[in-house]
């Protein structure tokens, strides 16, 4: 009986101390490598570059008005100020709504400012009104592919980045 009180009675010491180990603690998590807005536009950019001259470009005609206020926020834009070019952008887009290239403009705009949200909405807009193919058509997948890393949301961002190459149509071969 003494033999199995000794016992018992080192089972609960050796409890007891085991209470107070404490698993030691987990590594950090390593951190997201942070891509600067600039980054992200240049990302959207290269994806709106076609690898074949023949690939199918359309280009509609434009108002003068909206070209002149297109400029006006390149030229901002060239002088590092994301906030006019969203100014005079916006006024583009109150005289022509439903323009997907001033649409994916603005959203780009809207990423060098880092407002996420605001880029992926004008893109899926852009999507929406414009072609299916070509330059425009990845550039506003890239768009949204880019938004979505900002914000965390890898496995959206992966199936947006997925769709860039649906834009993609080889060019006819006229030869």
């Amino acid at each position: 009986m003494r033999h199995t009180r000794l016992t018992l009675t080192a089972l609960a010491f050796t409890l007891a101390l085991s209470a107070c180990v404490t698993a030691p603690p987990q590594p950090p998590a390593p951190a997201k490598p942070q891509v600067s807005p600039q980054a992200r536009l240049e990302a959207v950019k290269a994806a709106g570059q076609g690898s074949d001259e023949r690939e199918l470009n359309v280009q509609p005609l434009r108002d003068p008005q909206v070209e002149d206020l297109r400029e006006t926020a390149a030229n901002a834009l060239a002088k590092n100020d994301a906030k006019a070019a969203a100014q005079v952008l916006d006024q583009a887009l109150e005289i022509t709504p439903e323009d997907p290239a001033v649409l994916q403009e603005r959203a780009e705009v809207a990423l060098l400012l880092a407002d996420d949200a605001q880029a992926e909405a004008f893109a899926h807009k852009a999507i929406q009104l414009g072609s299916k193919t070509g330059p425009l058509c990845r550039r506003h997948w890239a768009t949204i592919w880019q938004a979505r890393l900002a914000r965390g949301d890898e496995a959206n961002a992966a199936s947006a980045q997925t769709q860039i190459q649906s834009c993609t149509v080889a060019g006819l071969n006229r030869y």
